[in-house]
């Protein structure tokens, strides 16, 4: 579990902490849905709202990422492998995030038109 964490602050809390936050709503709106709490049509295309959007911020991520880099090496001048390889790995941590949550939230939607009564 601390492995997880460590890999999720190495992505930028900014960024990946939002994006699991948005998955938490996701799964409330899913819950709600599933016990007949919600409009379906609208929890459906929330969560394909919220779902596009966590890939989207999770680019974000990557591109403030890899700017954010690039700008330490130009720093830098003569830059470690092991630098960059860190600075690497946090660039692709937010859209992998992104894009895991994305696809939780298309499962839950098929899983929402398959109850559909």
């Amino acid at each position: 579990m601390s492995h997880l964490i460590e890999i999720l602050n190495d992505g930028g809390v900014y960024i990946t902490y939002p994006i699991l936050i948005l998955l938490l709503v996701m799964v409330v709106l899913f819950v709600r849905a599933t016990q007949g709490k919600a409009d379906f049509e609208k929890t459906k295309s929330l969560i394909v709202s919220i779902s596009w959007f966590c890939i989207a911020w999770g680019y974000l991520g990557r591109t403030i990422g890899l700017i954010s880099a690039f700008d330490k090496i130009q720093a830098a001048g003569d830059i470690s492998p092991s630098m960059f390889a860190s600075h690497l790995k946090m660039a692709l941590v937010g859209p992998l995030v992104g894009l895991l949550t994305f696809l939780i939230a298309r499962v839950l939607i098929v899983i929402l038109v398959a109850l559909k009564k």
